[in-house]
């Protein structure tokens, strides 16, 4: 009981002391973890495993289409937003239709953005 606890408070801190670029590679790695979950939910025919987690990844790439500062990003911002809105309508096609083909497409392209999110915290950190 007191593991757990200390676990929590552990994870509560964490979030609450993360820098902005940490707190987005968090939230991607829960996209990566939920849409995966999502789609074990769909082979194992659990449709409210699945609607649950896809719909927690989309809320995440909600909330990172409106963190988007698209004015000061430029071109490169809107061409991120285009992506973010591709991953979210066919997060919920696959919602829909309950499809695994659907979210095969799109995992990569998820675990893509973390990855690279992630490669420019560690090259920031360099300097």
């Amino acid at each position: 009981m007191y593991s757990n606890n200390a676990y929590n408070i552990y994870k509560k801190n964490s979030v609450n002391f993360a820098s902005k670029e940490q707190l987005l590679l968090m939230l991607l790695d829960g996209a990566v973890t939920f849409v995966k979950t999502a789609r074990q939910g769909i082979e194992e025919k659990n449709i409210i495993k699945a609607h649950e987690n896809i719909m927690k990844t989309e809320d995440i790439f909600i909330e990172l289409m409106a963190t988007l500062d698209v004015q000061k990003g430029g071109a490169w911002a809107r061409d991120l937003m285009l992506v973010y809105e591709f991953i979210n309508d066919q997060l919920a096609k696959a919602n829909i239709k309950k499809s695994i083909e659907v979210l095969d497409e799109i995992i990569p392209l998820i675990e893509d953005i973390r990855d690279t999110w992630n490669e420019a915290y560690k090259l920031s950190k360099r300097d």
